[in-house]
């Protein structure tokens, strides 16, 4: 099945360009004290990315039929979480990269001790940004748990200490699904669980299908990243292509082949898809993201 390039490509625009401005409008403005560091956390954020977990919040959110005004704040959440950690992550202690969506890294950009900064300011904004705003009466405590153990040692930093751990190891493909599980799974589960809970149409039901969902698409974007980091430029790509590769890290294609990556994506593009398929036209965004997802060039 191939994505349309009309209706689907035209909601995401939208979706894309909704959350750049509402991201613009939630960080604190550049001039304002300490301007270096607000400068660096907008130089983080905007302008750059795909925007694959707020794109999930809104999806999710259709099945919920929850206000666009509400996910947004969920879904810059999230995103400002994911932008930590991708600020941390290319820090000299950690990947040592120099370039993040097609520009210099944080830390390249301005400085080190600035970048680890940005890092924790950017994440605590966040847990501002759920706990100040009338997301959910009934769900927002869960909202905040669930963002904090997925951004947490149970979830996306955890992960990231399995993967220190691992460069040079070799891995088992049960041992590499727990580490991305935690390190990309846990922000994208929590995206979509966030953007259901904005709504006020929630069951325990479709909240398991959703989950079943945010599981299988979480696994098929780590998947796909591993194979274009074997596989595409460093120019398609707005990174270090090949990266982990260079410093010995276990990846699906090191560990399974590019071959057989490829087809445990398209396997999970199906589980994905499957633990929908009975939501009805409400899920099709969710749907076409997970085509989206599997299918993406960069």
């Amino acid at each position: 099945m191939k994505l349309t390039e009309t209706d689907f490509q035209a909601w995401m625009g939208s979706v894309q360009a909704r959350m750049e401005t509402a991201l613009s409008r939630l960080l604190p403005a550049g001039q304002v004290a300490p301007a270096k560091l607000h400068e660096a956390m907008r130089y983080a954020v905007l302008e750059g990315g795909k925007r694959v977990r707020p794109l999930l919040a809104f999806a999710a959110g259709e099945v919920s039929e929850a206000p666009r005004q509400r996910i947004e704040v969920a879904a810059a959440a999230v995103e400002m979480i994911h932008a930590y950690s991708l600020v941390h992550d290319d820090m000299p202690c950690m990947d040592d990269d120099v370039l993040r969506r097609g520009k210099p890294t944080v830390h390249v950009e301005y400085d080190e001790a600035t970048a680890l900064l940005v890092g924790d300011a950017l994440q605590s904004l966040a847990f501002q940004l759920i706990s100040e705003n009338r997301l959910s009466e009934k769900n927002q405590l869960e909202m905040v748990r669930t963002l904090a153990i997925a951004a947490g040692s149970r979830g996306m930093a955890g992960g990231q200490q399995i993967d220190l751990d691992s460069t040079g190891s070799a891995l088992t493909l049960q041992e590499l699904e727990f580490m991305h599980i935690h390190k990309t799974g846990a922000l994208i589960r929590a995206a979509v669980l966030l953007g259901f809970w904005c709504g006020e149409k929630v069951n325990e039901n479709e909240r398991r299908h959703l989950d079943r969902y945010a599981k299988a698409v979480g696994l098929a974007f780590q998947v796909v990243d591993d194979v274009l980091d074997a596989d595409a430029s460093t120019a398609t790509l707005g990174k270090t292509a090949g990266k982990d590769s260079k410093q010995g890290k276990p990846t699906y294609v090191s560990v399974v082949g590019l071959p057989e990556a490829r087809r445990m994506a398209e396997e999970l593009r199906g589980q994905a898809r499957a633990a929908i398929a009975g939501l009805g036209d409400r899920a099709r965004r969710l749907a076409e993201l997970a085509d989206f997802i599997v299918l993406r060039k960069f």
